[in-house]
């Protein structure tokens, strides 16, 4: 079954193809398509591999450091784009209505992105969202994780006639984004479940995130099976 999320990523495709000029429809397809035959996807981090520690500003400027999340619990980690992103706005929409599932399962939830600290606050406000969201200034941990890219220049252009600014979103003039990616990290710093794609429009489900939180959880807790009664104990005080 098609979770939420995909059915409205699905929803801003069709929208995007009805409104986009055939040529610039034409040019980012094609864009797509040379970013993942690429390879960029086939580097990235994945499960089984250790999670780098890392340390970022959230929107107030405090550093939260990876490290102390994972001695508190598993922590999922999420890395957009930019909230000037439909898709990205859509997914952290959809991990915020997952929040509360993330958090009763003992784990905590956080996105991560190279938007500068005034415009992480933006989407924090527009969105509503509650849970950390970082900035990764000049994207030093997305390339760590090995999922940084250059944005193509045929996608720059689209993006500039749509009144996209990447630099000035990221306050970078290299146009370096991270490719779509979501992670659940174990306590051990263990990559446990990954979820990376080269296309901007696709994202992980969180309802698949959080089921594979749940199973890693199921999986560390011990199963007690109950103590077998072999004697009645009347049976054993009469033969004592």
């Amino acid at each position: 079954m098609t979770g939420a999320l995909a059915q409205s990523l699905t929803q801003h495709r069709i929208e995007r193809d009805r409104s986009m000029p055939a040529r610039s429809l034409a040019i980012l397809h094609a864009e797509i398509a040379g970013l993942a035959a690429s390879g960029v996807a086939d580097h990235a981090l994945r499960t089984g591999s250790p999670a780098p520690d890392f340390t970022l500003p959230d929107v107030d400027g405090h550093p939260v450091h990876l490290a102390d999340l994972l001695a508190a619990g598993p922590v999922v980690l999420t890395f957009y784009r930019g909230g000037w992103s439909p898709y990205c706005s859509a997914e952290l929409r959809a991990w915020q209505a997952k929040l509360a599932e993330v958090t009763v399962l003992g784990a905590s939830l956080v996105a991560v992105s190279p938007q500068t600290q005034a415009e992480s606050r933006r989407t924090v406000e527009t969105l509503g969202l509650t849970f950390p969201v970082l900035s990764d200034a000049g994207s030093g941990v997305s390339r760590v994780y090995r999922l940084a890219h250059t944005l193509p220049e045929g996608m720059r252009d689209i993006y500039a006639e749509r009144g996209v600014d990447v630099p000035a979103a990221t306050g970078d003039p290299s146009y370096t984004l991270p490719i779509p990616a979501t992670y659940l990290i174990d306590t051990d710093a263990t990559i446990a479940w990954s979820f990376v794609n080269a296309d901007h429009t696709m994202r992980a489900e969180p309802d698949d995130a959080v089921a594979a939180l749940a199973a890693l959880i199921r999986k560390r807790t011990p199963h007690t099976r109950p103590r077998i009664q072999l004697f009645h104990p009347s049976r054993v005080a009469k033969a004592s």
